[in-house]
């Protein structure tokens, strides 16, 4: 009797450390176990996509293209897989066909073999433009059901998602349980059911968050399941997955074939163990069970990121009330599932909502254009009133959103213009125009610096610091709060630093660096007035929508900043007179200053 094949995904590459180490996993510390890797009989590695893209530009200063290249050649013998985010792609929103089409076309020529499809809302149209583009590519186009709990998801509709996307040439169909909610019963129905109803092979991708994914796991090999992705045992668990090794012993000794050889996985494993040592600084503080998330629904990548986030904020410990803030958000937005872009779009609203102290006193402008319709159908009823808030008088986007979004894709070669030497170059602008532009300008002039990775600290195990203390200086008592987040820069570490209640943000220069340290408000004011327009939380000026002496009325945006990759307008506190413009685009700013005056 031939024993039955379960195939395996290992996902040690990408959503692995996406998910413990906030995506920061480098290349160089990739390579010297792909040779265990590619011969260990994988079905496939999930290598690129996701938030490794952004992270490659953002932090590493690595060419994501490249490190594509790279493990193609490294990885001969195995598939590599991707996670493409449909008609955003990898970036945070939507794009011309004519981009999907041509990123597409470029990941297939640089290496990807399989590519995993899915749309933050479960909106098929969204995925008609990429599935058709990887097909003609000829290469693998999986069609993914984002799995979340809602009053308006069950099986049915997942059904006919499926079908949906069976129609439009989906090779395969995948369950991506980002947040670890899927439970063993639910996944025993619903593989059973597409295994009954469609002749597709089915996947199923599940965190370990909560505790129940290797029960899913078995459930659903039982139930039929053709492929199951795990992660290697050096960064599993938590809101990671469950252990390669430790399913493949089950199997075997179960009387099942998965053609993976455990020795050379624990070569692997015994790599990537000593190699996560060097991110220490990053480590997620949710690397175990988390049955909270039963409740909050944060997916695995989001959480890890959304802490360190946090800790760069300086606010590491409100982290419980923006879980307790997530289900609220998503219920007004008619209950999305988590999962980029919709994760980054809601958890970041939760967290202005927190850290502002008044729910939607700012909102960002993904939450409105989300709103509007620019994201897709919402699964359910989004709330009205918040609705009208946010979009005001301009219409809302009933039709496929791609359909309004004009063919781009020269309009964003012009942009870039010489930076760019590739056409993926410019796929990479296209992603993320702002951090693209600077790696770009960076690589040209050979200047490319990787964020710093530092030894743990004596005496501490690292990350948030957080001390309040008094001093003294010539009679005069100070109440001093210092709030330490992970490097931000290539050469500096950022702290917070609350003087008597008044905000400052400090750089502390690496040796060698020359200054000791600097303060980064460039000398602009507290905040101590209404007329005073500042920001809940520290980023970068995008645009300044004023000038000294214009007229403004109460409710008027006047600046968008950018923090946690989403950009948010600020507004106008009251109606009057711009007297003061304090910062132009490209400042990083923090709470309390004062960034524009209005009398």
């Amino acid at each position: 009797m031939t024993k039955r094949k379960i195939h395996i995904t290992d996902v040690i590459l990408r959503d692995a450390h996406q998910s413990l180490i906030a995506t920061r996993l480098r290349t160089e510390d990739m390579l010297p176990a792909c040779e265990w890797l590619d011969q260990a009989g994988y079905w496939s590695l999930e290598c690129w996509g996701g938030a490794t893209f952004d992270a490659c530009v953002r932090f590493l200063k690595e060419d994501p293209w490249e490190r594509l290249r790279t493990l193609r050649k490294a990885l001969p013998n195995t598939r590599l897989q991707m996670l493409l985010r449909g008609q955003n792609l990898l970036g945070y929103r939507h794009y011309g066909d004519d981009v999907v089409e041509a990123f597409v076309a470029k990941a297939a020529e640089n290496g990807i073999d399989v590519f995993r499809v899915f749309d933050a809302l479960n909106d098929v149209r969204n995925l008609e433009t990429s599935i058709k583009a990887v097909k003609k590519a000829g290469k693998h186009a999986q069609g993914t059901l984002c799995y979340t709990v809602s009053p308006v998801h069950d099986t049915d509709a997942y059904l006919e998602q499926a079908r949906a996307m069976a129609d439009m040439g989906a090779d395969s169909i995948a369950i991506k349980d980002m947040a670890g909610l899927l439970t063993p019963s639910v996944t025993a129905e619903l593989v059973g059911k597409l295994k009954k109803t469609l002749n597709l092979p089915v996947f199923l991708h599940s965190h370990a968050t909560s505790g129940m994914a290797p029960m899913c796991q078995w459930a659903a090999m039982e139930a039929g399941v053709d492929h199951i992705d795990t992660a290697l045992s050096a960064f599993a668990g938590g809101t990671s997955h469950p252990p390669t090794e430790s399913l493949v012993a089950a199997l075997h000794d179960a009387g099942y074939e998965t053609g993976l050889n455990l020795e050379l996985l624990d070569k692997a494993t015994g790599h990537f163990r000593e190699v996560r040592k060097k991110y220490h600084q990053f480590e997620s503080a949710y690397n175990g069970v988390d049955t909270s998330v039963l409740l909050s629904q944060v997916p695995g990548g989001m959480m890890s990121n959304l802490a360190n986030q946090l800790k760069e904020q300086g606010a590491l410990d409100r982290i419980q009330e923006v879980f307790e803030e997530i289900p609220r958000v998503r219920k007004d937005l008619g209950f999305p599932p988590l999962v980029t872009p919709t994760s980054q779009i809601v958890g970041t609203q939760a967290v202005i909502n927190v850290l502002g102290g008044k729910r939607y006193d700012s909102i960002t402008n993904e939450v409105k254009k989300y709103l509007q319709g620019w994201y897709g159908k919402a699964p359910a009823a989004v709330d009205s009133a918040l609705q009208r808030r946010a979009v005001g008088n301009e219409e809302l986007v009933e039709e496929r959103p791609a359909n309004l979004i004009p063919r781009e894709l020269e309009d964003l070669r012009k942009q870039v213009g010489d930076l760019a030497t590739s056409d993926e170059d410019v796929l990479t602008y296209a992603m993320f125009p702002d951090q693209a532009k600077s790696y770009l300008e960076q690589r040209r002039d050979g200047t490319l610096q990787p964020e710093k990775l530092e030894p743990v600290p004596s005496g501490q195990a690292g990350g948030n610091l957080s001390t309040k203390f008094k001093i003294t200086v010539h009679g005069e008592s100070y109440d001093i709060h210092v709030t330490g987040a992970s490097p931000t820069g290539e050469n500096e570490r950022r702290f917070y630093m609350t003087v008597d209640g008044v905000p400052e943000e400090i750089h502390l220069a690496s040796e060698g660096d020359g200054d000791a340290g600097s303060r980064s408000s460039g000398g602009r004011a507290s905040a101590t007035k209404e007329g005073h327009v500042t920001t809940s939380m520290p980023g970068n000026i995008v645009d300044v929508l004023v000038s000294e002496g214009d007229q403004v009325e109460a409710g008027d945006p006047v600046l968008i900043i950018e923090a946690m990759k989403m950009e948010t307008e600020v507004k106008a506190t009251i109606s009057g007179t711009v007297k003061e413009v304090a910062i132009t685009k490209g400042d990083r700013v923090v709470p309390g200053e004062v960034l524009i005056d209005i009398e």
